[in-house]
């Protein structure tokens, strides 16, 4: 079976962490044990979220003397895939002795049209105070928005993911039995798909992107790792419960927290109505057991009248 795993943006650095590299590097090989098990059995994609780290170079960007103006999104992008790509391919190169890993830079074209673009939401880098942020909405023309524990962050377009431009590279690896990492962060975004591609100041969800790959490649089953075990309806609520499983009409009609579970929910979504099969969303350490049908939320096709 060929598998898409989507890992959550706190995988590598768990809620509360500091950002240093050795912190990374240990998380890193939890995710490698949770993964090896499945590797031993289907043919796997790893992509993985980026959000902890993309905020931090875009903050030292931002303060450094050196540079006239902060790198741009595309390049930060670049940056954190290169960086995780290469913890995950070594902890997984370890797990798995003799199993062959590439790490991708992997870049996501997207609609320079997209409605996305006139509505900028996705919060990127540091919290600044409102006087700070206000300046640096005016000096470098960005959008701010507050971030709801009374600071303000930058916040740009979240185009949703025509394609993967490495589709066909990746398709050739898995071929050859290689476990391969890319579409870190959603994906370097970029425009121009059939010409010249220009990056743009956008962020691509990394879920939504794991479902367009996923979908492109021929994978059989999407499984979203994050840090609850499985979806639940009234979520942070007494009446809170469990999902366990779902259709792609009924996760819809959840209504998730965008900043949460909104996100992947739509992902799973999408790739069950483009395909027929399956998908899951669950806990990293229950993995195996997610694939398995024995943790996490199962998300199935609809059934249609006939």
């Amino acid at each position: 079976m060929r598998i898409v795993i989507a890992l959550g943006g706190n995988a590598l650095l768990l809620r509360g962490d500091r950002p240093d590299g050795d912190v990374q590097r240990a998380n890193v090989v939890r995710v490698a044990t949770a993964v090896a098990p499945l590797a031993h059995e289907h043919d796997l994609v790893v992509t993985h979220g980026n959000g902890p780290q993309i905020d931090l170079l875009a903050e030292e960007s931002t303060t450094d003397p050196e540079l006239s103006a902060p790198y741009p999104l595309d390049l930060l992008t670049a940056q954190t895939q290169g960086m995780i790509g290469s913890l995950l391919a070594r902890a997984l190169h370890d797990a798995l002795p003799g199993r062959p890993i590439a790490a991708l830079v992997t870049h996501t074209v997207v609609r320079a049209d997209d409605p996305a673009f006139a509505r900028p939401t996705t919060p990127v880098g540091p919290s600044y105070p409102h006087e700070l942020a206000r300046a640096f909405a005016r000096t470098r023309g960005w959008h701010i928005a507050e971030d709801g524990r009374g600071g303000w962050r930058r916040v740009v377009p979240g185009p949703s993911p025509r394609r993967i431009l490495e589709t066909e590279t990746v398709r050739d690896l898995l071929s050859g039995g290689t476990l391969v990492v890319c579409s870190g962060g959603g994906g370097v975004c970029v425009t121009g798909d059939g010409g010249v591609l220009d990056g743009v100041e956008a962020v691509v969800d990394k879920d939504l992107a794991a479902a367009r790959l996923a979908q492109d490649v021929g994978a059989d089953f999407l499984l979203v790792l994050t840090d609850v075990p499985n979806v639940y309806d009234g979520y942070g609520t007494p009446g809170r419960r469990a999902v366990l499983d779902a259709t792609p009409s009924g996760l819809r009609a959840g209504h998730y927290a965008e900043d949460t579970m909104g996100p992947k929910a739509e992902a799973a979504a999408r790739f069950v109505a483009g395909t027929g099969c399956l998908a899951a969303i669950g806990a990293l350490d229950a993995a195996y057991e997610i694939v398995h049908g024995r943790s996490g939320t199962l998300v199935r096709p609809d059934l249609t009248a006939g």
